[in-house]
């Protein structure tokens, strides 16, 4: 399109916007300064009786009644054998031994070292007035499978950790995604403006194999990143004072400091990303008195700490974390997050010592947590998530020597199990099933983005309607993906 000639001829810059308010490149020009005005991109298209959404931490509206209001991701680090712990199969048993690798070559990360069928080296039997099958490696929540949707019939996409904990959780296999955390706080905001809405509780012995990325909120505003706070020492770096000063001496530099900031803000109207960053500043202050009141576990009982396991080996570590998510959701945090030491569920060897290690660090505090959040009447309405990012194969993995008895096995994405409690879920109820070797889901099969289209479904929202509006798309944490939600394990 031409722009006609003003009456000296010239391109003044009031025709320049006269013209260019019409068409395509008006449309355009309008998005990239709705942009630059709002600070950040728009949840969805902007019309004219339609304001941006508040880039903060106020609580917000859900779609529709949610069952749940908070969510504790209890994450299981590098692929739990789904064999070994809730799903056992009869014909391992009958065939431990037997050359299966023909079937299944294409689906094996490690082809090297791949074995025969292996059976599983733990007992199972039936627990609860349910029945459900569990493993003896997990006594203690065997006696909480009452409570618990097992799902068994769970698949994912990629058999290598890194994608597959992108996948996982942030919906996708690529890193700079929102995490699901994100997405969950993005779209309903906090009940404690002075604590963090999306608290990271990882291990202090390593970070997962793709460390920080599992928290980061990626396109969506820096709010809404994950805050890991740490079990031991001060729960979060650089949050104390370098000096003690005087209560009301603080209290004055912060008043100042608040002021300054509102004044800076005040002559850049056109800048309201500045909104934010203060937000941030005053969180940071708030919660130099809130987050060591949240984790001080002075004043639990002798009872309650020895329910998670704390003060004994090797149940401490998680179980004060576990203890520190129970006091957290009590305080309003939204979506709380629990990793374990990098990949200790990843048995490609030892498969019977290192799942038995495994289960001894977390099978007491999980069981702790659970009972206590139903003691304390928050299991209903806090949604408890327990898995990792894949599963496991039926053959053996061998080492290098081919000593059988070390042997582990390799990672599978055509079955894994996971569980839910609380938050509107179905208590003793085992949802789907895999083959007879327990390689690929059968019945009710299930994907990742199901699986997040249900809990968010839980916590009130929609995964449809769940999006922030980017490069022209409507982008959302379940994708492009005809998600499903599981209905048949809702209460």
């Amino acid at each position: 399109m031409s722009l006609p000639p003003t009456q000296n001829s010239e391109l003044t810059r009031r025709s320049f916007f006269q013209h260019m308010g019409r068409g395509i490149q008006g449309a355009a020009l309008a998005s990239l300064l709705s942009q630059d005005v709002f600070g950040s991109e728009l949840t969805e298209p902007l019309e004219p009786s339609t304001m941006p959404v508040p880039v903060d931490l106020r609580p917000r509206e859900p779609h529709h009644e949610p069952r749940a209001r908070a969510i504790i991701q209890l994450f299981m680090n590098g692929g739990p054998s789904q064999m070994d712990l809730f799903d056992p199969k009869d014909e391992l048993e009958k065939n431990h031994g037997k050359s299966w690798f023909g079937n299944i070559a294409g689906e094996v990360e490690s082809p090297a070292s791949a074995g025969a069928l292996t059976r599983s080296w733990f007992k199972f039997r039936q627990h609860g007035d349910c029945g459900m099958w569990v493993s003896e490696a997990l006594p203690h929540i065997a006696g909480c499978v009452d409570d618990l949707a097992l799902i068994r019939s769970m698949q994912t996409t990629n058999l290598t950790h890194e994608p597959a904990l992108f996948k996982i959780h942030s919906g996708q296999e690529m890193p700079g995604l929102p995490a699901f955390g994100s997405w969950v706080t993005y779209g309903l905001g906090s009940e404690n403006q002075n604590l963090p809405a999306y608290v990271v509780l990882d291990d202090p012995q390593g970070l997962p194999v793709n460390h920080t990325q599992s928290w980061q909120s990626g396109y969506l505003p820096p709010v809404f990143q994950g805050t890991r706070f740490r079990s031991t020492g001060s729960p979060v770096l650089n949050l104390d004072r370098d000096f003690d000063e005087p209560d009301a001496v603080t209290s004055l530099e912060r008043d100042l400091f608040m002021r300054l900031n509102r004044v800076h803000r005040d002559r850049r109207s056109h800048q309201p990303e500045l909104d934010a960053r203060i937000a941030s500043y005053e969180l940071a202050a708030r919660m130099q008195l809130s987050t060591t009141e949240a984790l001080e576990l002075s004043s639990e009982t002798q009872a309650t700490l020895d329910m998670y396991g704390i003060g004994n080996e090797p149940t401490d570590s998680y179980g004060r974390r576990c203890l520190y998510a129970r006091r957290l959701v009590e305080r309003g945090v939204r979506f709380i997050q629990l990793f374990i030491d990098f990949q200790i569920w990843d048995n490609h060897t030892g498969l019977e010592s290192g799942l038995k290690s495994a289960c001894e660090r977390t099978d007491l505090p999980i069981a702790g947590l659970l009972m206590d959040l139903k003691t304390r009447g928050l299991l209903d309405s806090t949604l408890v998530v327990w898995g990792g990012e894949f599963g496991r194969l039926p053959i053996a993995q061998l080492p290098g020597d081919k000593n059988a008895k070390n042997a582990g096995r390799d990672h599978n994405k055509n079955a894994m199990v996971t569980w839910m409690a609380g938050g509107g879920v179905k208590g003793g109820v085992t949802y789907g099933s895999t083959d007879e070797l327990g390689f690929a889901a059968a019945e009710d099969k299930i994907t990742v983005a199901d699986w997040h289209a249900t809990i968010l479904h839980l916590l009130g929202l929609h995964h449809e309607k769940l999006f922030y509006h980017r490069n022209g798309l409507n982008e959302r944490l379940t994708g492009v993906n005809d998600a499903e939600i599981i209905r048949s394990i809702l209460a």
